[in-house]
């Protein structure tokens, strides 16, 4: 015969479901959650709609982004909705990144901030009066003085569609101005310096597949770091994207498996007669709940 504690516990399991890790959930599932909706909502507002359906056209057309651990995709999207950046790739503002984690054995989707992003946010602070960065095609470039930062463009000059640097600049409203200018092999040696593979030299995610894009991002990261006014959003934005354009770092390593209540529709069917009523209203509810300290963010 059960006793008293035995039927509270099995009562309470009933209720509160089965325990089961978040990773284990597919992106779907997780984004359909109470708990996720809320998070992006109180970061949104009337845009998480948008931003989470946005989400999950980029999940479902990238088969190396579904190969990724879930809950890295949301955090990563995370930092994206943060600073109130689309997530297309296509725009070019920010990236999810799917990476190898080999302490793991599995794939981890991180956040890039892409060029267009760091000239949003500059243009957010209300201090860039402009701010801009080009390639620099065969032809274009007549004469660069590194000392003087003077530079001499005829982009109506060039002679082949070959790119040979990029030119970032930007002038502030209070007058000042800076301009600088990248060779190709200066951006090819920083990329080669920075890659976190084992062949140095191999093209790898937005390198691989917008190599000018990942280039003028470099010049222009570069350049506001050093010369630019930096807003508190921009140097959360610069010290996030950071930490993502390398593997998996140690703290994401060492961070426990996130748990959650998950009730199987099976058990749910089983409820007694008086438990119906409360299941009709619920229908429309996801049936995984989860509480704040469930994810990294």
């Amino acid at each position: 015969m059960a006793t008293n504690a035995a039927l509270k516990n099995q009562i309470a399991n009933k209720q509160e479901g089965t325990k089961v890790s978040a990773q284990s959930l597919g992106l779907k599932a997780l984004l359909n959650t109470p708990t996720m909706q809320k998070k992006f909502e109180q970061v949104l507002d009337k845009k998480a709609p948008q931003f989470m359906s946005s989400l999950l056209n980029l999940y479902s057309g990238d088969p190396n982004i579904q190969a990724a651990e879930p809950m890295s995709i949301i955090s990563s999207a995370m930092v994206a909705a943060s600073l109130d950046l689309p997530v297309d790739k296509n725009l070019g503002y920010a990236w999810i990144v799917p990476f190898y984690d080999s302490k793991k054995g599995h794939k981890a989707a991180q956040f890039q901030l892409g060029y267009k992003g760091y000239i949003q946010l500059a243009l957010r602070t209300g201090q860039y009066k402009a701010i801009n960065v080009i390639a620099v095609r065969e032809g274009e470039l007549k004469k660069w003085n590194r000392l003087t930062e003077e530079i001499e463009l005829d982009l109506e000059g060039a002679t082949s569609d070959k790119v040979i640097g990029y030119c970032g600049y930007f002038k502030l409203i209070n007058g000042f101005e800076k301009t600088v200018y990248w060779t190709r092999d200066e951006i090819e040696a920083h990329r080669i310096k920075h890659n976190k593979m084992k062949d140095k030299k191999a093209l790898n995610n937005v390198w691989k597949s917008d190599y000018d894009a990942m280039a003028m991002k470099t010049v222009l990261r570069n350049m506001l770091g050093k010369w630019g006014i930096l807003s508190i959003e921009m140097q959360t934005a610069i010290s996030n994207d950071e930490q993502e354009t390398h593997d998996i770092t140690d703290e994401a390593n060492e961070e426990e498996p996130e748990v959650i209540d998950y009730q199987p529709e099976s058990e749910a069917v089983k409820e007694e007669a008086p438990q119906q009523e409360q299941t009709k209203m619920d229908d429309k509810k996801p049936a995984t709940e989860m509480d704040d300290n469930d994810f990294p963010f």
